[in-house]
């Protein structure tokens, strides 16, 4: 692959009106802004992250996730940027954009993700593979829908759909993103059919990412199934999503009191050598708010891996290139810091996410979302009845509930639920359930 067509501001949908001309924000400053304005990106702030919801104590949510995210990509892009700049000083590769284009993706990057965490996920794979959506594999299939799609959904595939698909009444292209920005998205660039577990993009959008991994020269790493190598972009979102999920949550967990001050503050200590940790606790000294002492742990764990992450890339630049870079540049960094955040992950699994208010959020997401799903997939397949007529009212025009095939239906509906915020999908459910009423 190569930089100068590896960074193209060319619009998804809007191909023919794309041109070279100089506008005061480029295509990638106006693809963030597009984004910030859009009601997909707004939804975010009632969407779970990790933790239910905030109470007395803010934690953060999709929103703040994806805005955090966005800033450490910024930071990566544009030390990448510039070393690239130093290494091809006569390039004619927009080297200067990257910052922009990672910051928009890494704003987008959660989307397509369900309500209630990634339990939204699971719940929508569990019923297509455990539940009632298994009496429609036989249909889909007849008719030449892919039904891995569905028993192994994906919100990253999600996420292209949502930015790239044209719904009812919307315009060619959806967000008509530019390629650049939707290609660094893609953290899984291959069909259903073609991964064990995660992928890419669904069958409906398989055309439209050929087109954009054709005109940026993504490898092709095999036809049928199809299957290309990353975008190197995908590195650096990744690796920011990497820094700011695992950091922030150790931070969220201690102020909801899972972890200690003391042990919060050695997880965090251990990505620095013995002599700078010596420096840091006398500047911790100055402050006496433990929230403040945390923060600037993490803040400081934050910049290194930005420099670390960086400087893998970097290193293994031609290997990117080459697609032949494997596993992501956080499990390639200096032993050091790749031990300690190893240890937070540890601890991110047996005690964050595993703590009671965190699984008390899945189970109701599953038992939401399945109910949802169950609800209006069997009214799409007795639309006649009048049951089925209300509930379909009920879904927003932009929806195709009523396509020809069962695989665009099914889709719909998961376009449907899986788009809502978690107090949406709650609310719904008590009104179809009976359990509240509108107030008249």
């Amino acid at each position: 692959m190569n930089w100068l067509q590896l960074i193209s501001s060319k619009r998804f949908g809007m191909e023919e009106y794309h041109d070279d001309k100089n506008h005061n924000r480029t295509d990638f400053q106006r693809d963030y802004d597009r984004l910030i304005f859009s009601s997909p990106f707004r939804r975010l702030q009632n969407k779970t992250q990790v933790f239910p919801l905030p109470g007395s104590i803010f934690v953060h949510n999709r929103l703040t996730h994806s805005i955090e995210v966005s800033c450490v990509g910024r930071s990566l892009g544009m030390i990448v940027g510039k070393a690239l700049r130093k290494l091809y000083p006569d390039s004619l590769a927009d080297f200067e954009e990257i910052s922009s284009i990672v910051a928009a993706a890494c704003l987008a990057h959660d989307l397509g993700n369900p309500p209630f965490g990634h339990s939204g996920e699971t719940a929508i794979t569990s019923y297509f593979t455990e539940g009632k959506g298994q009496k429609l594999e036989e249909i889909v299939k007849k008719q030449n829908g892919r039904w891995r799609d569905f028993t192994h959904f994906e919100g990253n595939a999600n996420s292209i759909r949502l930015l790239t698909h044209q719904y009812k009444g919307r315009r060619k292209g959806g967000f008509a993103m530019t390629y650049s920005m939707l290609a660094s998205i893609v953290k899984y660039p291959y069909s259903s059919e073609a991964a064990t577990k995660k992928f890419g993009f669904f069958q409906s959008e398989e055309e439209g990412f050929k087109r954009i991994a054709t005109e940026l020269g993504l490898l092709c790493v095999q036809d049928q199934p199809l299957k290309y190598a990353r975008h190197p972009f995908v590195y650096l979102v990744e690796a920011a999503d990497d820094i700011c999920y695992e950091i922030m949550d150790i931070e969220d967990a201690y102020k909801l009191g899972i972890l200690n001050k003391s042990e919060t503050i050695d997880m965090l200590m251990n990505f620095f050598p013995e002599d700078k940790q010596e420096r840091m606790r006398k500047t911790m000294s100055m402050v006496s708010d433990s929230n403040e002492q945390i923060a600037y742990l993490r803040s400081s764990v934050i910049g290194l891996l930005v420099e670390e992450c960086s400087a893998v890339f970097i290193k293994n630049e031609d290997l990117i290139l080459n697609g032949q870079f494997t596993g992501s540049l956080i499990q390639a960094i200096s032993e050091r810091p790749k031990t300690a955040y190893k240890e937070c992950s540890d601890v991110s699994v047996k005690r964050i996410y595993k703590s009671k208010d965190v699984v008390d959020i899945e189970l109701a997401g599953h038992r939401i979302i399945g109910f949802l799903l169950d609800t209006f997939i069997s009214a799409i397949e007795n639309p006649e009845t009048n049951y089925s007529r209300l509930l379909l009212n009920r879904v927003p025009e932009q929806y195709e509930v009523d396509a020809p095939l069962i695989y665009d239906r099914i889709l719909s509906v998961i376009d449907y639920v899986s788009g809502m915020t978690d107090v949406y999908a709650l609310d719904l459910y008590r009104k179809i359930t009976g359990m509240s009423l509108p107030t008249i």
